[in-house]
């Protein structure tokens, strides 16, 4: 079985208040091309919320940015993944076709620089019938994808071989069960998930307020851990994070398989109508 990530592990700056987005707004999720050294992220476009229109950055591992396309009526962004083919193709996975700003399904398409997409454009996926919400994560490291999704009151996480679901086999998943866990107070947002092996972990939390939050008890960013066998909660930690930013909004979880694996955290920061971001790992 893979190596555990220590959630209790101090975290490490990656990159620290960055304006390189293309879209002024907060980062919602971001994955790894390991290949090619790319770093994804997603962003809503401003105004584009109900509409689920989102905002797909290309950017290297300094993060500077080598380019965008726009996905008009995609979804919220909660969480993506990244997947290569073995004859190179290079795939992004992402919540699609949004109804009241969320995706009731997912899809996969290829980057192109400056293009525009609509759910019209890709070929969208439903595997969970009548669910909502629903937001990709891959493992390159089994061949494995999660969809968060939501056909009720509670979230629930079905993880599939990657090959099967391609190939739109949905029947027969490798584990269906519910989330649990994210945080202490089941009022506090949810802001991601990444899938690594056997487990799956978890960010929740808020940006810093001066009443529920304050800045001066660092925050209720906390990061958990789910064994997609049972569905059991096996850790669960509150990080302290990049806990000096002035806004500190955690906003999405990745984790990169090369090498030792590290789970890497985002940030928000930065004022409205101009935030910038920040990526810490442990």
């Amino acid at each position: 079985m893979e190596q555990r990530i220590d959630l209790a592990a101090p975290a490490v700056r990656w990159l620290r208040q960055l304006d390189t987005l293309r879209e002024p707004t907060v980062l919602q999720s971001f994955a790894f091309d390991e290949v090619h050294h790319h770093l994804y992220v997603l962003q809503l476009v401003r105004g584009g919320r109900d509409a689920g229109d989102l905002c797909l950055n290309r950017l290297d591992h300094a993060g500077r940015r080598l380019g965008h396309m726009y996905l008009k009526g995609f979804g919220h962004g909660v969480s993506m993944g990244v997947q290569h083919d073995a004859d190179g193709t290079v795939w992004i996975w992402t919540e699609a076709d949004a109804a009241g700003g969320y995706g009731r399904g997912v899809t996969r398409f290829r980057f192109a620089g400056g293009a525009t997409r609509t759910p019209r454009d890709v070929r969208v996926r439903h595997p969970i019938a009548g669910s909502h919400a629903n937001q990709p994560g891959i493992c390159p490291a089994t061949g494995r994808i999660a969809v968060r999704h939501r056909t009720g009151g509670t979230p629930r996480y079905r993880v599939w071989d990657l090959a099967a679901f391609t190939a739109r086999e949905y029947g027969s998943p490798l584990a269906d069960f519910p989330q649990t866990g994210a945080h202490p107070d089941p009022d506090v947002p949810f802001q991601g998930f990444a899938l690594h092996g056997d487990h799956l972990y978890q960010l929740a939390g808020s940006a810093y307020d001066p009443r529920t939050n304050p800045p001066a008890g660092h925050g209720n960013t906390y990061l958990s851990c789910l064994d997609i066998r049972t569905g059991e909660l096996i850790a669960r930690h509150r990080t302290q994070a990049a806990r000096s930013l002035d806004l500190r909004e955690p906003e999405g979880l990745a984790v990169r398989h090369t090498g030792t694996p590290r789970l890497y955290v985002g940030f928000a920061s930065g004022r409205a109508g101009a935030r910038k971001f920040s990526i810490y790992y442990k």
